[in-house]
Formats: C-alpha cells, structure tokens, sequence
C-alpha cells in the first residue's frame, strides 16, 4: 500500500480493537496513535465526523466506523477474512451488527446504581447470549475451523466478559459452552492479545470503580 496506516484510539474502546484484530491477523504494518474521548485534542475534533473512535487515516483521508475500517483492511489485504459464500458472509455481517448490542448492554450493566437495571441489563445480556450460542458452529471459530472477521468482531466483547467475570465473579458465559470454548481460542491468539494496551484489565477495573455503580462493590 503506498500510505502507512494510522489508527487513532482509546485504550478501553472495544470498536477500536476489533480494527486492531484484523490489521494484526494481517500483519499489516500500522502506527496507533490514543487520544483521551474526555478531553480529545482538536485535530480529532477535524477529521472525525462522529467525535468517535476509532478513525484510520490512510494518507490524507480518514474512514470512520468500526466495521468499515475492518472492511477495508480486509479487501486491501488479501486473502480475505470474510467467507467466500455471500449469504454466509452477509449473515454474518448481521451477527457481528448484533453483538455491537451486546457490549452497549455490558456497558449498562456496569455503570448502573440501580438493581432493577442491573438485573435487567443482565437478563438481556444473557438472552442475547443464548441467540449467539445457538448460532454458532460448535467449532473452534464461529463459522467453524476458520477464523473470519466476525471471530476478530466478537473477540473484544468476549475479553470484556472474561474481564468481569474475573473483577466481579459475574460469569455471563456460564451456560453458554459453545462461546466459552470460543472465548478461550481468541482470547488466546496472538493477534487478540496484541490488541490491546499490557494493563487493559486494570484499566477496566478502574473504569468500573470510577463509575460507582452497583458491580463496583463487587470489585475483588
């Protein structure tokens, strides 16, 4: 490519990492660049139209959103991590759309101070849980023994989940076997674990504790 890549983050946004799986799994040579969201420098407030992260500047242009950045990526870096069948591929599409959800959802529940929003962020959580589980392969990727783009869309949403499972003894994946075993294969490739700042558990952590709600009592 005739312009190096440049990503701008947030070390806790999961939207961030889910571009940072691909361009790793690609190999493709990247500068990052983290910005503070509370108090973001003016050249962000410029070239990003949503005020949001992360933006990929490639040269003089700037793509925003999440999954377009992983699009392209994907299309200027072939082979492709999509699946080759297009109703396969637009499913999963769908899917990854759904679990966007799921973290808005997690986000709720740990900010929350009121346990009736607590209990029903939860529930949510749970059921939308289920829906996936019954989606997915049974193999060790989503789709089966490939890894495709929707595996590296999840694989932030599932390190959240270990996240608290592990600060709050809140286990979401308890019934889920089929996204547990997922978990444990992403959460153990390179490219995942490379995606993320070394103390990115602590920081959690702290967000939690910051925010005062109801799992922050829960805090080992």
């Amino acid at each position: 490519m005739s312009h190096k890549l440049e990503l701008i983050s947030f070390k806790l946004c999961p939207f961030v990492q889910r571009a940072v799986i691909v361009l790793k799994q690609k190999q493709v040579d990247f500068d990052i660049t983290y910005i503070d969201l509370n108090n973001p420098p003016e050249w962000f407030k410029e070239i990003s139209p949503l005020g949001q992260v992360p933006v990929l500047k490639v040269g003089d242009d700037v793509l925003f959103e999440s999954s377009v950045i992983q699009e392209y990526v994907d299309e200027i870096t072939p082979p492709s991590l999509q699946p080759s069948d297009p109703l396969l591929k637009a499913k999963n599409r769908a899917w990854i759309s759904f679990g966007s959800d799921i973290l808005f959802a997690m986000h709720a529940l740990i900010t929350t101070k009121d346990e009736a929003v607590l209990e029903e962020k939860q529930a949510l959580i749970q059921q939308k849980l289920s829906q996936l589980e019954a989606q997915h392969s049974g193999g060790s990727y989503f789709n089966g023994e490939e890894f495709n783009m929707i595996d590296a869309a999840y694989a932030p949403m599932l390190m959240r989940l270990c996240f608290v499972k592990n600060l709050t003894g809140l286990d979401l994946l308890e019934n889920c076997p089929k996204l547990s075993r997922w978990s444990e294969v992403l959460l153990a490739m390179p490219c995942v674990q490379e995606s993320v700042v070394e103390d990115l558990m602590l920081m959690y952590k702290g967000m939690i504790k910051k925010m005062d709600g109801l799992l922050a009592a829960r805090l080992g």
